[in-house]
């Protein structure tokens, strides 16, 4: 069974993005909360780092 994890940043500001990711045997699965029945996108684990770190550095500051 597949154990999914919602972000600790979604839905910030009342936005209503919610996005939920789950530890999978060959990476990270990504998927919308609201909508967890549309599937999900799975990331090898250094595609996800990558896509982290990506996020980190063009993050905007406040």
């Amino acid at each position: 069974m597949t154990t999914w994890r919602k972000s600790s940043h979604s839905g910030q500001g009342g936005t209503g993005e919610c996005v939920e990711l789950a530890r999978l045997s060959h990476g990270v699965g990504v998927r919308d909360s609201k909508n967890p029945a549309a599937g999900h996108l799975e990331l090898p684990h250094r595609t996800f780092a990558a896509l982290l770190d990506y996020l980190r550095r063009e993050r905007p500051s406040n």
